[in-house]
């Protein structure tokens, strides 16, 4: 048998003759471990959780017309949001607006493209549906309100054109949109309907929502400030900045856990290291009178704590991710995605903060004197 084995089934050996004290010490390792390797997953998945749940309080990236220009041409518009990472882009309404009349009241007319509005603002309640076909309207709550329109009722849209020229057409409402903004105040139509009521022309603005941190919106919109004349883009500050502060405040914590976490575990190893060294105090005494180097027991003692790690970490690592699965299902409603990483660093996270635990034990048992211990004091 060569040393490495023999040293292996003596750390073994050692940890099975006092299986139930190593247990615990085992257990306090694998719930730590657990603790730490579901805050790791979190930590990183937590920028992609609370991205994807801001998303759903609205936009928080739009483009204008920037300097002197009215509205934005198409073109413009395509070359700045292809800019924006496709991964990233939950969605990007275009808006064009006209002031226009329903009974001689005066109301706000916004086509767009519906169905990137229900990505961009998933929050609008709407009672009926939105519209599908050509010729359907979405009214906002004030409007039905004060017209005292229902799903299905018909109203005429009258107005004039940008060139002077009225437009007069029937529409169907669809639904009634509700967002507590003054959106209420407005009729949604589809784009190709506004542009056949007053013709085609540039876009006012358009609303995006963006999977992503302050600081990649921030360099995302120099970019396209630098790169695409004619808009200028602007980041939604209420959004971003609450978004921002969340998510420093959750990390911070998750740090502040982690760190309670990594101390238990080493009083919990320490403790119960100093208490091996304690019952085998005899035992090292004759050894040491034998011959037995420091080196060799201090390396005996950091052997069985960093086993004890290491095991501990293993099962840290699987039992975390479930932990972190269930935390993300609770809170977010989705789940985390595995780090492949997170298995060895887990282990050896935690083969090291056991060694580190030793340190203090090692050095007791090193400083047995053996004359002593023999003679019984």
């Amino acid at each position: 048998m060569n040393r490495q084995r023999f040293y292996v089934k003596m750390v073994v050996s050692s940890l099975l003759r006092r299986r139930s004290r190593m247990i615990v010490a085992l257990l306090a390792v694998a719930i730590g471990a657990t603790i730490l390797a579901g805050l790791i997953t979190i930590y990183y998945d937590i920028p992609r959780q609370m991205g994807q749940e801001f998303r759903s309080y609205g936009t928080n990236f739009v483009l204008v017309p920037g300097g002197n220009e009215a509205a934005m041409g198409a073109d413009t518009v395509e070359a700045a949001l292809s800019l924006l990472p496709p991964a990233d882009l939950v969605g990007a309404a275009p808006y064009r607006y006209r002031m226009a009349k329903i009974n001689e009241q005066p109301f706000m007319a916004a086509g767009t493209l519906l169905e990137e509005v229900r990505k961009t603002s998933p929050y609008w309640f709407v009672s009926g549906r939105w519209p599908e076909a050509a010729g359907e309207a979405l009214i906002g709550q004030e409007v039905a309100d004060r017209i005292r329109l229902l799903p299905g009722n018909g109203f005429t849209l009258t107005g004039t054109g940008p060139s002077g020229e009225a437009f007069s057409r029937d529409f169907t409402v669809s639904g009634i949109m509700q967002s507590g903004g003054t959106e209420e105040a407005f009729v949604f139509m589809s784009l190709e309907d506004f542009e056949a009521l007053i013709g085609e022309g540039g876009i006012d603005v358009v609303e995006c929502s963006v999977s992503a941190p302050a600081e990649t919106l921030e360099a995302l919109a120099a970019k396209i400030g630098a790169e695409v004349p004619g808009l200028s883009p602007r980041l939604v500050k209420r959004l971003t900045e609450s978004e921002g502060a969340v998510l420093t405040k959750l990390q911070a914590l998750v740090y502040l856990v982690t760190v309670i976490v990594l101390l238990l575990i080493m009083i919990c190893v320490a403790t119960t290291m100093m208490a091996v060294v304690a019952e085998r105090r005899r035992e090292i005494g004759l050894r040491k009178a034998l011959g037995a180097a420091n080196h060799s027991l201090a390396a005996e003692f950091l052997g069985e704590g960093i086993f004890l790690g290491g095991l501990g970490g293993l099962l840290g690592a699987i039992f975390g991710f479930v932990f972190a699965q269930g935390v993300a299902l609770s809170v977010f409603n989705r789940a985390v995605a595995f780090l492949p990483l997170l298995l060895p660093v887990t282990v050896l996270a935690s083969a090291l903060i056991t060694g580190i635990a030793c340190i203090i034990p090692v050095r007791s048992a090193t400083e047995v004197d053996p004359a002593i211990v023999l003679r019984g004091e």
